[in-house]
């Protein structure tokens, strides 16, 4: 079966998650994250030309994006979705593969991800500065929420980190089903995972809350995490640019929460604090 590969880069500012929910009622049924951006997948006998080009170009017009098409030949296919998942490690301690690479002996955490409609790859710069960000911290015995879990790669850190109660949340309906698919994986079963917002999380509290979303999402939620989080607790968000970085803090200071520092990977930020 041939496929149909659109990319899109320029993301400056807007969020691919928009996007991929969009191609995903559009038909297409896998993306990739890449350096520039994202990659989706769609077979050529499922593809209606019309409503795709009018979306990528009203999404062009607006944000600036930018696209491409290529052609897949189905003997090509296997090829480049395996050449596209490169294992990630992360400080040498943490590696994100597929079901199709080999384990590595000596890693600490080794995570499988099935590559599939969500975020969560460990290749994109928010997903890599949050796994970082994480191992600094002792979650043995500790209650943890993963709010935008995607893929679920940081609640399974969280889970193999031996974290006593983990909860990854997500309100898109791909997502949902591939964290859950990943905790099968990952012998992470252990791990509730819950379709839904904020407004879903279960009680009481938690001792770290990691939120890899975007940033109009973290604004607008975090003061229900600062909520949720016990005294002494810590927040790790990501999902945000470095010029963000001073209306962030200026939003967890106002819910009650301490600015302690932040990391930077091409202008993408991944910040700690502290209730």
């Amino acid at each position: 079966m041939n496929y149909i590969a659109i990319s899109v880069t320029n993301f400056t500012g807007f969020d691919p998650e928009i996007v991929i929910a969009q191609m995903a009622e559009l038909g297409f049924e896998s993306f990739t994250e890449t350096e520039s951006g994202i990659q989706g997948f769609i077979r050529e006998d499922m593809y209606h030309e019309e409503p795709v080009i009018t979306y990528l170009q009203q999404v062009s017009d607006n944000h600036g994006l930018r696209y491409s098409f290529e052609k897949i030949a189905d003997q090509n296919w296997n090829a480049l979705w395996e050449s596209a998942y490169e294992p990630v490690t992360i400080d040498g301690k943490c590696r994100v593969r597929a079901p199709f690479h080999a384990p590595q002996p000596g890693i600490a955490y080794e995570i499988v991800i099935e590559p599939r409609m969500s975020f969560g790859t460990a290749h994109h710069e928010t997903t890599s500065l949050m796994l970082e960000l994480m191992m600094k911290e002792e979650l043995h015995g500790k209650r943890v929420l993963d709010m935008g879990c995607g893929t679920g790669v940081l609640a399974i850190l969280a889970h193999k980190m031996q974290a006593s109660q983990v909860v990854a949340i997500d309100n898109d309906e791909w997502a949902y089903a591939n964290a859950i698919d990943n905790m099968e994986k990952n012998e992470a079963m252990a791990v509730e995972v819950i379709r839904g917002s904020c407004t879903n999380i279960p009680g009481p509290s938690y001792d770290l809350i990691i939120a890899n979303i975007n940033r109009n999402v973290l604004l607008q939620d975090i003061q229900v995490y600062s909520e949720f989080l016990s005294e002494g607790g810590t927040l790790l968000m990501s999902g945000f640019y470095e010029q963000d970085v001073d209306m962030i803090i200026a939003a967890a200071e106002s819910s009650g929460l301490h600015f302690v520092g932040h990391k930077s990977d091409n202008n993408w930020v991944g910040a700690k604090f502290v209730k």
